[in-house]
């Protein structure tokens, strides 16, 4: 397969397309290096402690206190208490016994903030390396699943043995396949040199406070997914190509001889990047064959409706519907990994009586997310013939990094229909003329509701004043939303 790696920068704001086969199946956006929190580390100060929820609250410096469930807070050194007494092995301790109120921790954020929920954090600290990844407070070592060659993985692991520090944690990345002993000992010696600066500068502030900040985007796609399976790196700037090049020194300089100079600056552009991106934020996804997809995003679960739309088949109904399920399977797991969608997630394919036909579907859908880097499990088909899936959160959706909730329609897709709006106003009219001596109204409205009170000729408008026993002067506002008008009584020197 062949797989590339576009690179584009432009004003602030740095975005990394990976294709496959000339197709978009990942996008990462980054506004500021500062905006990404995830892989920070903090040194924090516990606010509150919740026994009935078993977590804590941290102040980490920022807006809103990071959340750390009593999981989250276990490491090699808190099975003991400060006062020696010692945790029972086995049993989850209870948050009081782990956390005090006041106390300074060294977290690490593990999930971004979203919407009106803080940041969750760990104090399992992790720190990823080209090849491995260092866990200061866990005694561990482990392996890559994508590793698959059984030979290969116990080589990895004798090497993660002999280089393990002690009391630490490693885990061998999949790039690490085929790699010598001395890239992996060199990559643990750089690691462990991050750690100690992290432990310098905790010493030396007072939390909260930051004390370190994860590499910035372009350098993390050098370091987690350019590998071998990469043929083709192109990047539209001079000065981050050297960038690039400059950490590829330290992590494989192999990787040099794939870094390419755009011949054009707009280079989404070239390659409809921007295209595939703006469809990716539309709710619908057409098919090659003509069917769609509809993918709905909630907070709690994401839904996806499979339809055969245009697509009308050759033979029969068991066919058309088995060739537009087996499409959309491998149209999801691409939209999930683009769209980087998390969680539960529900997918209601187009029924099927043919058991054959409904593992196939399955099969696909799996083969095709065994391309994600990000870890997804599908459980099964329900009772009610939707299969149930759930997929890592990893960062927030794109969805999230490029969009806001609508100012109008709070979030729900829908607002009040120009009829239902010009209702309301009719009713907030006559309490207004009730109340107010004013001879005149001033209603300012959007113009689709305006339409209802000029109707027939004027004769509503008209039928109305007489009602109310005023003068109405409607003004008309472009732009504003439907559901917002405005009634302002005009007093004349007299009514005054």
């Amino acid at each position: 397969m062949y797989r590339e790696i576009l690179v584009q920068v432009a004003d602030e704001e740095t975005k990394v397309a990976v294709l496959e086969e000339g197709q978009l199946v990942e996008i990462y956006v980054e506004r500021a290096p500062d905006q990404r929190l995830a892989g920070n580390i903090y040194k924090g100060v516990t606010r509150n402690v919740l026994p009935g929820m078993q977590a804590a609250f941290v102040d980490i410096g920022l807006g809103k206190n990071a959340f750390l469930y009593v999981e989250d807070a276990l490491v090699n050194t808190i099975w003991q208490q400060g006062d020696g007494h010692s945790i029972k092995e086995g049993v989850r301790p209870n948050i009081c016994d782990v956390i005090k109120e006041g106390q300074e921790l060294v977290v690490q954020i593990a999930k971004e903030p979203v919407g009106t929920k803080g940041a969750r954090v760990t104090t399992q600290i992790t720190l990823p390396g080209r090849y491995l990844v260092l866990m200061p407070s866990v005694d561990y070592i482990g392996i890559s699943r994508r590793i698959d060659d059984e030979i290969e993985r116990e080589r990895l692991r004798e090497i993660a043995e002999g280089i393990k520090p002690v009391g630490m944690g490693l885990i061998v990345r999949t790039v690490a396949e085929g790699a010598s002993a001395e890239e992996l000992q060199q990559d643990r010696d750089n690691l462990l040199k991050i750690w100690e600066r992290i432990m310098r500068r905790e010493q030396n502030v007072a939390g909260p406070a930051l004390i370190h900040r994860d590499v910035e985007l372009v350098q993390r796609i050098v370091r987690d997914i350019f590998n071998d399976d990469i043929q083709k790196l192109s990047v539209n700037s001079r000065t981050v190509l050297d960038r690039i090049f400059e950490f590829a020194d330290e992590v494989d300089t192999q990787l040099k001889g794939k870094v390419f100079l755009s011949d054009t600056n707009n280079l989404f552009a070239k390659y409809a990047v921007d295209y595939e991106l703006a469809q990716a934020l539309k709710s619908k996804v057409w098919l090659n064959n003509g069917g769609y997809l509809v993918i709905d995003q909630t907070e709690a679960l994401t839904a996806i409706d499979v339809n055969t739309g245009k697509f009308v088949g050759t033979t029969n109904l068991a066919d058309t519907v088995f060739k537009t399920n087996i499409e959309a399977a491998t149209e999801i797991a691409r939209q999930l990994r683009l769209r980087n969608i998390g969680g539960i997630i529900i997918i209601d394919f187009i029924d099927m009586q043919d058991e054959k036909h409904k593992e196939e579907v399955l099969s696909v859908l799996g083969e095709e997310l065994k391309k994600d880097k990000i870890k997804a499990h599908i459980l099964g088909i329900t009772t009610l013939g939707l299969v149930e899936m759930t997929r890592k959160k990893v960062g927030q959706s794109l969805s999230s990094t490029l969009e806001k909730i609508c100012p109008y329609c709070g979030g729900k897709g829908r607002i009040l229909s120009e009829e239902t709006v010009f209702l309301a106003l009719k009713r907030d009219m006559r309490e207004t003329a009730a109340v107010s001596s004013a001879k005149t109204l001033l209603v300012e409205l959007h113009p689709l509701v305006a339409a209802f009170l000029t109707r027939d000729g004027g004769t509503s408008l008209q039928g109305l004043e007489k009602e109310l026993n005023v003068n109405l002067v409607i003004k008309e506002k472009e732009g504003c939303c439907i559901e917002k008008y405005d009634i302002n009584p005009i007093y004349s020197h007299k009514s005054k």
